[in-house]
């Protein structure tokens, strides 16, 4: 699963462009899924048929896309304004390398020189950032780059420390690969997977994937928010690397069942899962609209904790995601069986 999520991790798919993700995980499942479609808001729902019909319709859901900007302007100069596709904080983005445009054009996000900069004004975040293409002119960055072209970070993916590994859009890269991996095995029962465009614009696309499907129970596999940091107060915390998936009670989208809270945890602790609380209400993914989709699906998220989420250097530990697959399978079977 590893290499998987590397390959996936490497690729481009700001919301709304999320093709070369898409066209990826078709290429990975073909062989092994019995009915592969893309809905015309560009979710993926791929059908796996198991061993046995089941009692209840289990559906999987987790994110192609990732955040990351668009291009608004050109100034006179060869530099390119943006907006931020989703939610980046600024201070992950100063100096960093990006790609632009299909044709992958290198950049770097670029910003007025400190010396230039009144005294007042250094220690806030600068109001304007540009990305900086090479360009000589308005007219050079024009033959290389097109309003409406999108830009990613580029980031290398890396392992290192005990079971670590750093790289771009593991939200929710990791959850695809997770979601890939299940369809590759043999499922004891049917089961859906919808391979979802634009959560991080909070648009909700993936409710045209469930109300198609209407399915009983939805799991979501996303990742969540890891602040277990030396100066962060214990409380604040939200979940740690190393103690497995994280189960949500609440976000700001949903109130989760506490029957499937408790079922994950009651799972967790038969098959010796590591499993923990999400312990901030904070945030919110793809449940927090497929849950209110045709007629009501019961909903589930199972998270991988994921330190500087939204940056170029999203981290994740090798165990968490080990074991939140494990704990995500035997809860779509439990599902499905009733």
């Amino acid at each position: 699963m590893l290499e998987t999520i590397k390959e996936l991790s490497l690729l481009d798919g700001v919301s709304g462009r999320e093709h070369a993700v898409r066209d990826y995980i078709i290429n990975a499942v073909k062989d092994c899924a019995d009915s592969i479609e893309t809905d015309p808001l560009g979710n993926l729902i791929v059908f796996k048929k198991g061993k046995a019909t089941p009692k209840n319709k289990v559906m999987l859901d987790a994110h192609m896309d990732e955040v990351g900007m668009m291009i608004n302007h050109i100034n006179s100069d060869g530099t390119l304004e943006f907006s931020c596709v989703g939610g980046i904080d600024k201070r992950v983005m100063l100096g960093r390398p990006v790609t632009v445009g299909e044709n992958r054009i290198n950049g770097v996000i670029g910003v007025k020189a400190v010396h230039m900069v009144p005294a007042a004004e250094k220690l806030n975040m600068p109001k304007t950032m540009y990305i900086d293409i090479g360009a000589d002119s308005k007219e050079d960055a024009e033959n290389k780059v097109s309003l409406g072209d999108y830009a990613c970070f580029n980031s290398e993916f890396v392992e290192f420390g005990n079971g670590f590994i750093k790289g771009k859009a593991l939200d929710d890269r990791a959850g695809c690969a997770i979601l890939i991996d299940m369809i590759k095995s043999d499922l004891p029962y049917d089961m859906y997977f919808n391979f979802a465009a634009g959560e991080e614009v909070g648009f909700g696309i993936a409710a045209t994937a469930f109300y198609r499907v209407q399915p009983d129970y939805a799991i979501v596999v996303e990742t969540t928010t890891a602040a277990d940091l030396a100066d962060v107060p214990e409380n604040k915390r939200v979940c740690s690397l190393g103690d497995g998936g994280v189960i949500s009670f609440m976000d700001r989208r949903t109130i989760y069942p506490k029957d499937l809270f408790d079922k994950a945890f009651e799972l967790a602790k038969k098959h010796g899962i590591k499993a923990q609380v999400k312990s901030l209400v904070a945030g919110g993914n793809n449940a927090g609209v497929i849950h209110k989709t045709a007629g009501g699906v019961k909903t589930v998220t199972v998270s991988l904790p994921c330190r500087y989420l939204h940056s170029p250097s999203c981290v994740l530990k090798k165990e968490d995601i080990t074991e939140g697959a494990r704990l995500i399978r035997v809860l779509a079977e439990e599902l499905a069986n009733g």
